[in-house]
């Protein structure tokens, strides 16, 4: 016992922020948003997530009468300067794998990928370009960047105090900004009509061989436990997996975490509420595990779950646990 709660402990280290390669963080992506419109609301938003695939389609209506050419944006999670220390080689991630692909009443429209810098919101886009520094600093080496190591330090005692850079306690300076990405196009929303857009893209999920949910480990790191709203019933159906499988030496066999986050938020900047919300989450195989925290959840296949609301106000973001063991085969 004393082994497995080590293994366990072990697994646990690996789950959290570090430079590791057996643990992936999530990227938590969201659906379309808009600068707060009076005009325009979100009539439905019919949304589907699984481990390899995020589509939604929504249905928006410009009551206004006139037509409206609006910059919609679809915002990607920043990659910020403070975490810097968190990621690894591995761990920044590569929007270009996301594969978008966008229809308007049926058409594929062209998007366009949009970066900035920006030093506590303040955009200093233009500034970093002027000076010919690179926009993704952030490699994931930890190491000081080579133009910041070609500065004299009359140069940084500068930027340092325009707030381009930070002068840490052993003298070493390193840059300030988030590097932010937006998905955006340019939308007409005709004068007192609906239109339907689809949106598909593959999440960028994370996972890791974890075990946090083994029973002698929860107890010491609820923190799983809340961030998913894990119940009882979760637990039971976990322990009961868990204990029909067991290795030859009577341990159980290391179970896998997928963690899918998607960015509900955004949903507020429509004019009212979203007047019909449809979620489903796809946890894979049947045997696999799923939770996140929405109420009134409902089971419609072997491996679907379906939230409805109306007049829905997202509140919070969403965050979803899978959990896996290995195949007999595998």
């Amino acid at each position: 016992m004393r082994t497995a709660i080590a293994l366990a402990l072990a697994a646990l280290t690996l789950a959290l922020p570090a430079r590791a390669n057996d643990s992936e963080a999530a990227v938590n992506i969201g659906g379309i948003e808009l600068v707060a419109n009076k005009h325009v609301s979100m009539d439905a938003e019919d949304l589907y997530i699984s481990e390899q695939e995020v589509r939604v389609r929504y249905v928006y209506t410009n009551h206004s009468d006139k037509d409206l050419e609006l910059t919609i944006s679809f915002p990607l999670p920043a990659v910020r300067a403070a975490d810097e220390e968190k990621y690894g080689y591995t761990a920044i991630p590569d929007f270009s794998k996301l594969n978008f692909v966008t229809t308007v009443d049926g058409k594929p429209v062209k998007l366009a990928m949009m970066k900035r810098a920006e030093v506590n919101g303040r955009d200093v886009t233009k500034r970093i370009q002027q000076l010919g520094w690179p926009l993704d600093w952030i490699d994931g080496s930890g190491e000081v960047p080579g133009f910041v190591k070609k500065l004299k330090p009359a140069e940084v005692k500068a930027y340092a105090a325009e707030g381009l850079l930070r002068i840490t306690e052993n003298g070493n300076a390193y840059p300030t900004w988030d590097v932010v990405t937006h998905v955006t196009r340019k939308q007409v929303f005709p004068a007192g009509r609906s239109v339907v857009v689809t949106h598909r893209y593959a999440p960028m999920s994370g996972g890791s061989v974890a075990g946090t949910l083994y029973p002698a480990v929860r107890k010491e790191f609820p923190e799983a436990l809340k961030q998913y709203c894990i119940d009882k019933s979760f637990l039971a159906a976990f322990d009961k997996r868990a204990m029909a499988r067991q290795n030859n030496d009577g341990y159980p066999v290391p179970y896998s975490e997928t963690w899918i986050g998607y960015v509900l938020s955004s949903g507020r900047n429509w004019r009212g509420p979203i007047k019909d919300f449809r979620l489903v989450v796809d946890k894979g195989k049947p045997e696999n595990l799923v939770s996140f925290c929405m109420d009134g959840v409902k089971k419609i296949s072997p491996t679907q779950f379906e939230v409805r609301r109306k007049n829905f106000e997202p509140k919070g973001d969403l965050e979803i646990l899978i959990v896996k063991w290995p195949s007999s085969d595998e």
